[in-house]
């Protein structure tokens, strides 16, 4: 009984972990890139998020553009609720704090993909030029992962 139960979590762990992507991790400077990832599109959709966490261990820093080849544009976004709305908008720069960190994440900052030029498609990976104002530029290989329920993200009631 032992013998199968142990097979069957190899097994399972191993069928999980063929259909996972992992973050490349990347570094400029004094600034971290970890954890980045995007999610899959369909056909005709123009927009998606990017996520990542940015760790300074230096002098404060911006993260002041982005770019990739599988966009018209990369832009910083901002989602905040005023009243009861989620409302989104472009930012200037992403301050990443000195001896700190900042969290792209949905339903808060982070990374908006537009004019997507094909379907994102999970397991391949996007590159992603990111500029800090102080650092540098560095490029991330950000992994695309299966579609998945927003989770405060681009769902719900916003307005641009």
């Amino acid at each position: 009984m032992k013998s199968y139960l142990s097979t069957s979590l190899i097994a399972a762990l191993t069928l999980m972990m063929s259909n996972m992507t992992f973050a490349q991790n990347a570094k400029v400077g004094s600034v971290q890139i970890e954890n980045a990832y995007t999610r899959a599109t369909v056909p005709g959709q123009q927009v998606a998020g990017g996520f990542m966490k940015i760790e300074n261990k230096g002098a404060a820093d911006q993260l002041i553009s982005a770019s990739s080849p599988v966009a018209g544009e990369v832009q910083l976004h901002e989602m905040a609720m005023e009243g009861n709305v989620m409302k989104m908008r472009q930012v200037k720069d992403i301050t990443v704090p000195a001896g700190g960190s900042v969290e792209l994440k949905p339903g808060g900052l982070h990374l908006m993909f537009m004019n997507i030029k094909a379907p994102l498609t999970a397991g391949e990976t996007v590159p992603v030029k990111l500029k800090f104002a102080k650092a540098g530029e560095v490029e991330v290989k950000v992994p695309v992962n299966a579609m998945g329920k927003p989770t405060g993200g681009h769902g719900g009631a916003m307005k641009h």
